[in-house]
């Protein structure tokens, strides 16, 4: 897997220098390191998931008194509106993070790649970072407990494991993959995009040996290959199921004992975070 040298007749995007910062959040590191900084790909339009999360998971700032910031990843749209918007909403929340590139689909690992960077070069203080996506559930409260319980400070990585995937080659599937792009029969162990968490060292790392792996569009396996270059093993993070990607139906108990749900809707969210917070339910110790 870490021989790359069947990429180098083609040319690739060197990710590395690839855009300028437009909009960065109001987040001082060195005064205030943050424990966890979770990363929430997001898109100019989706402002109601935006608005969302910070009424809900993402307005958490100090969980079992750590200090916690959730912020935003979004690229360059053409619309004039779109960027006004945007403009005036991080002036507002101080919470994006922005870079000049198209914000497509298929420039989700350049999106997921400016939040390492910020990392990087903002906030190495963080002990934790994740990234999700703004249509996720985050109990951000089990999730700290977790982490404070595996007291791991270095190379680890974890989420929803994907140990044996192999390239889907169907064209007309989402995740379609060439053998151009990616001649393996098998990925690399790597962690469903939807939510994964590592050390703020992983972060610089993943960054770094970016520049010497080929872009492909799935932003996951492509940080697999980054892992699988730098001899990290993505890892449980409990012995129980906690990282839901395919979603989960929703009980209180059941979302007190989770750290991610996927296919959540603005007022979905909405509703279960109320639900949560107004339960007096004597849920059962697993």
């Amino acid at each position: 897997m870490s021989n790359l040298s069947v990429f180098k007749e083609e040319p690739y995007i060197f990710k590395k220098e690839y855009g300028d910062f437009l909009q960065l959040p109001d987040v001082d590191c060195r005064q205030q390191p943050p424990f966890l900084v979770l990363l929430v790909t997001s898109s100019p339009r989706q402002v109601a998931a935006r608005m969302a999360i910070r009424n809900t998971w993402g307005r958490e700032k100090t969980v079992r008194g750590k200090q916690v910031r959730t912020l935003f990843l979004l690229g360059m749209t053409a619309s004039k509106a779109d960027v006004r918007d945007v403009t005036q909403e991080g002036q507002q929340h101080r919470d994006i993070i922005q870079k000049n590139f198209v914000d497509v689909y298929s420039n989700l690992t350049l999106k997921t790649l400016m939040g390492l960077e910020w990392i990087h070069h903002f906030c190495p203080q963080a002990a934790f970072g994740m990234k999700t996506d703004s249509d996720m559930f985050i109990n951000v409260n089990y999730l700290t407990e977790l982490l404070l319980k595996k007291n791991r400070t270095t190379r680890f990585f974890t989420g929803y494991l994907k140990l044996n995937e192999i390239p889907i080659r169907k064209k007309f599937n989402k995740w379609f993959i060439s053998k151009y792009e990616y001649p393996w029969d098998k990925y690399p162990p790597f962690c469903s995009g939807t939510g994964y968490v590592f050390s703020s060292d992983v972060a610089s790392q993943v960054y770094n040996v970016s520049e010497s792996v080929p872009f492909i569009k799935l932003e996951d396996v492509f940080v697999g290959l980054c892992l699988a270059k730098l001899k990290i093993r993505p890892e449980e993070l409990h012995s129980e199921q906690t990282f839901f990607p395919g979603g989960l139906r929703f009980s209180t108990c059941r979302f007190k004992r989770i750290v991610t749900c996927h296919f959540m809707k603005p007022q979905d969210l909405l509703n279960y975070w109320q639900a949560l917070e107004n339960s007096r339910e004597d849920c059962p110790v697993v």
